[in-house]
């Protein structure tokens, strides 16, 4: 039996998942969240296998829950099931610890299919995300400016396209302040930008927040 944790800020989606799960023999939803936070939790105290994981959700998203998930429970397989096409997140989330990426859009079985070969232990790619790494691999040099960012340096830029505060910023990651600043830096020198105006516009552009 392979047991299973869903975290999405949307009950009526939690509930269709379950629905939809429980009539599997072999798979079975063991918890539930609705936030980052919550998932992080859940990973803590309940036994399972695979976490299928919204990313925008309020509060700590899944992007930020994604490497306390992995730090907590480093067994647990992570699927993320999200609004945003593969393009926007799913080369950068892989590369921070995802188990696979699917878009809400997909056939309920293609999830069911995810989590059997997630739970062996295996990354599930679906060919639209492995033509985007085999893509970043071939040309480097011409891959989009976000594509080039480490994995906390993503998380704080996201942030900052939000609006979001340094110090807001550095509470949520549980980092200093000073280390936010020299994450900015970093990433701005990357993306070859100088505001966070040209953070948000280039996030909004490229379809990476709403």
């Amino acid at each position: 039996m392979i047991k299973i944790g869903i975290v999405d800020d949307h009950a009526i989606v939690r509930s269709g998942l379950r629905q939809f799960l429980s009539q599997e023999v072999d798979l079975r939803v063991v918890g539930e969240a609705a936030s980052g936070r919550e998932a992080i939790e859940l990973a803590r105290t309940t036994e399972m296998d695979v976490l299928v994981m919204d990313l925008s959700m309020p509060g700590q998203s899944g992007i930020d829950a994604l490497a306390m998930v992995r730090a907590k429970a480093p067994d647990v397989g992570i699927l993320i099931l999200s609004a945003y096409p593969e393009e926007h997140y799913a080369v950068n989330l892989i590369r921070q610890g995802a188990s696979g990426y699917l878009n809400k859009e997909c056939q309920p079985s293609q999830i069911a299919e995810a989590i059997r070969v997630i739970a062996l232990g295996r990354r599930f790619i679906t060919p639209a995300v492995a033509e985007l790494l085999a893509r970043q691999l071939d040309r480097k040099e011409g891959a989009a400016p976000h594509e080039l960012l480490s994995e906390r340096e993503f998380q704080v830029f996201l942030k900052l396209a939000k609006g979001e505060t340094a110090g807001h910023i550095a509470d949520t990651l549980s980092l200093s302040v000073k280390t936010v600043s020299t994450y900015r830096t970093r990433l701005m020198e990357k993306m070859n930008l100088s505001t966070n105006s040209d953070l948000t516009y280039y996030a909004m552009k490229n379809n990476l927040i709403d």
